[in-house]
């Protein structure tokens, strides 16, 4: 009996126990609820709105000018050459010297040019008082026509050895071609020489030329008559100004550029020497800002706009780059407050103060 009634209060309990469960549930739900809630509210009172400093950008017109490397070359260049072989018999070359054009710099010995040339006239001689000795008896009919033109077509082969002879004692005379300053010497008089050996170099130099590259893309901005600015490192930083003289009209398929050519007057540039070359390509427009305020993403680029108390995050494409801003193309209007200062700090849609409109100048120098 005490069993059965003992069962019977456990089955009562466990009921009540159920029943209690169930009406309380709905309480502690609400109860945890309500301290996240507060949780949330306090979190959000410790954390202030950042305080940010933006510029006002507005459409300004970029002067795009294009860096290039460039090499000097000279206006005139050759290696001086024998156009015959033989053994030097003068040579003049002062190096680094300046000769003028048709200056002879090198003989070669032409003895046995000179003994095939008399040898020739002699033969010459002789052809020739034939002919008067035949002319007077073709007159009288004495010999026959064809004869007399044998010996006439002897002094016209002889007059023709002579020419060769000749332009062959012309070659053994080396002369300047142009003016310019002689290289080094590489070879002593008295040297046996042939036309693959060079005897000095000759370089003009008084009006320069210089080479260097650009991308294809520039190829219609550039036009022959056109100035370049041309720095070289050795003269200090000191610039001066070219001509641009003609442009390649095939791109280079290695490397996508096209080769231009300007001249340069004056000398106090040696040819060989790099330099740097300044394009300008025009103007663009656009917006500046400050490069620190751009977001670099892994398909697109970012600033922060301030727009009715929120921060807002714009995607944008870059073009020119300057000393500490870039040139934003589009993704920004004219009036618009970019952050560039607390970018960091900014969230998305979130509240931000707006501390000081600063000036890009200011920001960027």
């Amino acid at each position: 009996m005490w069993l059965s009634l003992y069962f019977k209060c456990f089955k009562v309990a466990i009921r009540m126990t159920r029943i209690l469960w169930i009406l309380l549930f709905p309480v502690l739900i609400g109860a945890c609820k309500s301290k996240k809630k507060e949780a949330a509210t306090k979190r959000n009172q410790a954390q202030p709105v950042p305080s940010v400093d933006v510029i006002i950008v507005s459409p300004t017109n970029i002067a795009n000018t294009i860096e290039a490397n460039g090499s000097v070359v000279a206006g005139e260049f050759l290696e001086i050459r024998s156009e015959i072989s033989g053994r030097l018999t003068y040579l003049s070359i002062a190096e680094g010297s300046r000769v003028a054009r048709g200056t002879v710099v090198a003989k070669i010995n032409d003895a046995d040019l000179r003994a095939q040339l008399n040898k020739v006239k002699v033969q010459l001689n002789l052809a020739q008082t034939t002919v008067e000795r035949y002319q007077k008896l073709l007159d009288i009919q004495g010999i026959n026509r064809a004869d007399y033109d044998v010996a006439l077509n002897q002094v016209n082969s002889f007059k023709a050895d002579m020419g060769i002879i000749q332009a062959d004692l012309a070659k053994t005379v080396v002369r300047a071609p142009f003016s310019g300053v002689v290289g080094l010497r590489q070879v002593s008089n008295g040297a046996y020489v042939t036309p693959q050996t060079v005897l000095a170099t000759l370089q003009k130099v008084d009006k320069v030329r210089i080479d260097f590259t650009l991308p294809e893309s520039y190829a219609n901005s550039i036009k022959r008559g056109n100035t370049v600015v041309v720095e070289a490192d050795r003269n200090g930083g000191t610039k001066r100004r070219a001509t641009i003289i003609a442009v390649e009209p095939q791109v280079s398929t290695a490397t996508r550029n096209v080769i231009v050519r300007a001249r340069l007057d004056g000398a106090g540039i040696n040819p060989g020497s790099f330099v740097k070359v300044y394009v300008d390509a025009g103007e663009s427009g656009g917006m500046l800002v400050p490069a620190n305020a751009i977001i670099p993403e892994a398909r697109a680029k970012q600033v922060v706009v301030v727009k009715q108390g929120k921060a807002k995050f714009t995607d944008i494409q870059t073009g020119l780059r300057q000393a500490g801003a870039v040139q934003v193309t589009s993704g920004l209007n004219a009036g618009d407050s970019v952050v560039v200062s607390g970018v960091l700090f900014a969230r998305p849609d979130k509240e931000v103060k707006v501390r000081k409109v600063q000036k890009l100048e200011d920001v960027i120098k």
